[in-house]
């Protein structure tokens, strides 16, 4: 009969960690050879069909099976895994919902011509040669403001990649700048959960944390400007001479107006003044779909449908409008609620083997050995870079990420007299911004599916996401601005 007398529980307000004392770091690190080793194969030899059409969330649940049978070998019973897989999906239940709003967000903002009117005005004002920085610039100032990435992307990024799309802007080069900019903003805003998580978990003061987070991500930031501003200046894009033929064809198909943007001026609104996203983002469904019976009826009426199921159909399911331009055809498309199912059941997927690996103690085993061979400062710095992106990784999930290397490296940090702000700014450089870099990972899953735009074809141009735990691990090794406890009498 099994029993879990070799499982202990480290509980924090924000997650409970299991540690088992019967596994050892090989048998942690099988499921996750295996599942690596799966997913490579799916990517490169497979092109993402070899299990079909849901190739990544089938092997996410083979890997969470040769878990369970991991932790069924080392005498982990079946009720505490399935425990910590239902911990783990019930901390996606409000994402999951925000996803299916999302997908509503884009269908309704479509027929209601709230994103062809900021595809149509941004062609006006924006250009091919400043495009890209000004895309981090615009996506950092929405999200220092809402403290969401997602929401950011959600409303501004969903029409920045429309607007480079028609200036014939790379996809993935656009998208990387959007989640440049969205995620420099989540990590500095107060009112980010991320940037309240990570010093809670060290223990420091959050306003500490932001300051001591400018010294790693204010150069992030700068270089990764510096680097689409060259790019801008030097790329060869044919969008420019189509623009008064796209503006042309946008007007005689929709209604535009200025009044149009009262639907995601009062999305982000309700957002500043701390609405619920979900309430945010479901007020911005509902003022679309007005405004669509009033601003677009013959867009409505061309759908072969009643207006009202056209409403309806553009919420659930795929909405297309058609015109004479090939390339606005492929971005006034929407697949409503249905089209983020993909992504919905790759998250669901994701938590149960991040569940499961939780729960037989192999999370905070992996941890453990990496914590076991910091020896140095610079080490410490190291583990715990590379302790959060596995942790994105195997985990799925950017708060997973983010509280076990907390609570495993807290004391490691102070045995070494380091301030906890060292520890905090870490979490976020290496454990908030990429999990979007993971095509699984919660973040990487969402971003992907909102933008239209692979993981793969994002991640290089990245810059700020991938550039800042290399500036962590850099200024840790120079020992630039390292701060030490201060010594009391």
């Amino acid at each position: 009969m099994q029993d879990d007398k070799n499982i202990s529980e480290i509980k924090t307000d924000q997650q409970s960690i299991i540690e088992n004392s019967e596994l050892n770091i090989w048998e942690a690190l099988i499921p996750v050879i295996i599942l690596m080793g799966l997913l490579a194969y799916n990517i490169f030899f497979a092109d993402g069909e070899m299990l079909g059409g849901y190739s990544n969330q089938f092997i996410l649940l083979i890997g969470a099976a040769i878990a369970v049978g991991v932790g069924l070998f080392n005498k982990v019973s079946i009720p505490l895994m399935l425990k910590e897989v239902w911990e783990n999906l019930k901390s996606v239940f409000v994402p999951v919902l925000i996803l299916l709003l999302v997908g509503a967000l884009a269908g309704t903002w479509l027929i209601s011509g709230v994103i062809p009117a900021m595809v149509y005005y941004g062609l006006e004002v924006l250009n091919p040669a400043i495009f890209l920085p000004a895309c981090v610039v615009i996506c950092a100032l929405i999200s220092i403001s809402t403290g969401s990435s997602w929401t950011t992307s959600a409303t501004v990024g969903i029409a920045l990649i429309g607007i480079g799309n028609a200036l014939g802007v790379n996809s993935g080069m656009i998208a990387g700048a959007v989640i440049s900019g969205a995620y420099f903003g989540d990590k500095m805003s107060p009112l980010s959960d991320t940037t309240n998580l990570a010093p809670a978990v060290a223990g420091t003061d959050l306003f500490t944390h932001i300051r001591y987070m400018t010294i790693t991500t204010i150069p992030s930031i700068v270089i990764t400007l510096i680097i689409f501003a060259i790019i801008s200046a030097t790329s060869n894009v044919t969008g420019n001479a189509d623009v008064s033929n796209l503006l042309n064809t946008i007007n005689a198909t929709f209604n535009i107006t200025p009044w149009l943007f009262l639907v995601p001026v009062t999305v982000i609104t309700l957002i500043l003044l701390k609405t619920k996203p979900l309430i945010a983002l479901g007020a911005g469904v509902i003022i679309a779909a007005v405004f669509a019976f009033i601003f677009q009826p013959e867009i409505l009426s061309s759908l072969n449908t009643s207006k009202l199921n056209a409403v309806i159909t553009s919420i659930f399911t795929d909405t297309q409008i058609t015109t004479e331009n090939e390339k606005l055809n492929e971005l006034f498309s929407a697949g409503g609620m249905n089209g983020m199912l993909w992504t919905i059941y790759l998250i669901i997927s994701a938590m149960v083997f991040g569940g499961v690996m939780d729960g037989i103690g192999a999370l905070a085993r992996i941890t453990k050995v990496l914590l076991s061979v910091a020896s140095s400062i610079f080490g410490l710095f190291a583990s715990t870079v590379i302790s959060c992106l596995g942790l994105n990784t195997i985990a799925s999930d950017q708060y997973l990420a983010i509280v076990i290397p907390g609570k495993m490296f807290k004391k490691a940090f102070e045995d070494k007299g380091l301030a906890p702000e060292n520890l905090s700014r870490t979490l976020e450089d290496s454990g908030t911004v990429t999990s979007v870099l993971i095509p699984w990972n919660t973040c990487g899953a969402y971003q992907s599916s909102v933008l239209g735009v692979g993981v793969g074809e994002y991640f290089v141009y990245a810059f700020f996401n991938w550039l800042s735990p290399f500036t962590t691990l850099l200024f840790a090794a120079l020992k630039i601005k390292i701060k030490q406890i201060a010594k009391t009498d």
